[in-house]
């Protein structure tokens, strides 16, 4: 099949939505299908459609439904989708809902968080992530003799980007524990908290926007990673993170919860640096408790390789067709 993906995520972007349109088209191409990335749609043809954000891309949904009605249209719900735009912008979110004959959810908790009616068209991928062998080998820390906690996301109210660094000045002061972000400030607010905190946070280090290479070092020399987000579709970061066997802390949202599990023992309220700060010092000084997490994001790791997401994306576009043969 020819498949047009649309992204509002520019060509040079590191955002993880551009990152989900160009792995999806490099799994789909491997499938056998051609996948064209754009983030203008003007009804160009197609044989299937796919729309990363409900709300973000409803003009070209719009567009490819009014154009081509008997074709099928996937769209994948992003966290902004189902924890903001569907309340802030509900016509535009819901339209796209309406119109998909699949819906793409990131976690196993998304049917919980859709408008009543939608679970039949909804199809769980999970995002894949590199294995533990094509991560760098560990370098020298960053800080020498410290305990690595990495943060890694853009800076922005939705990440929560700087509650990890709250929670540090909060440690004991024997503590070795120093926090490394990696993201690009998507506002000048968020660049002045990030540069006031290192200022005034000896355990605070912004690193900005990294290549992939760099991430993944800076992963390897982690000894915990925080996602801190307040609301998630499904981060792929947490995907990677448990490929590579790095224990999370993660604040329990559906979208971290729906990818980790329940049981997961890793979990703080999203907003609270407190509960964050005792885990963290709960994984610094308790060996048994950061086997614990890692055994836990060993486990989850074979739900993210590239053959099942692979697998999901068909399904999607099988269930698409086939609802779009109902349609006609």
């Amino acid at each position: 099949m020819h498949l047009i993906t649309i992204t509002p995520a520019q060509p040079d972007s590191k955002a993880g939505n551009r990152a989900t349109a160009e792995r999806w088209k490099s799994l789909l191409e491997t499938a056998g299908h051609s996948v064209e990335v754009v983030t203008e749609y003007h009804g160009e043809p197609c044989d299937a459609f796919i729309a990363l954000h409900a709300w973000r891309s409803v003009y070209a949904i719009r567009q490819f439904r009014e154009t081509w009605p008997g074709k099928p249209l996937i769209v994948a719900l992003t966290g902004t989708d189902l924890y903001h735009h569907q309340y802030e912008y509900p016509d535009d979110t819901r339209y796209s809902m309406s119109v998909a004959d699949a819906l793409v959810g990131l976690h196993d908790l998304v049917a919980h968080d859709m408008p009543p009616g939608f679970a039949s068209k909804l199809v769980t991928l999970y995002q894949s992530a590199e294995g533990p062998e094509a991560l760098p080998a560990p370098q020298a820390d960053l800080k020498k003799g410290s305990f690595g906690v990495c943060v890694i996301g853009h800076l922005r109210d939705e990440k929560d980007a700087l509650r990890a660094a709250y929670a540090a000045r909060l440690l004991p002061e024997e503590s070795k524990i120093q926090v490394f972000c990696a993201g690009k400030a998507l506002k000048d607010e968020w660049r002045h908290k990030a540069e006031r905190e290192m200022t005034e946070n000896p355990r605070f280090h912004w690193l900005g926007e990294l290549d992939k290479t760099s991430t993944r070092q800076l992963m390897t020399n982690s000894q915990v990673m925080v996602i801190s987000s307040v609301m998630e579709g499904g981060a792929n970061v947490v995907s990677e993170a448990c490929r590579a066997g790095l224990p999370v802390l993660a604040s329990d949202i559906p979208g971290n919860v729906g990818l980790l599990g329940r049981d997961y023992a890793g979990y703080f309220p999203v907003g609270d640096e407190q509960a964050l700060a005792e885990l963290l010092c709960r994984s610094e000084t308790d060996p048994r408790f950061l086997a614990t997490l890692k055994k836990q994001v060993g486990k989850l790791a074979g739900r993210f390789i590239p053959e099942k997401e692979r697998a999901s994306l068909e399904q999607a576009l099988h269930l698409a067709m086939q609802h779009c043969s109902q349609r006609r």
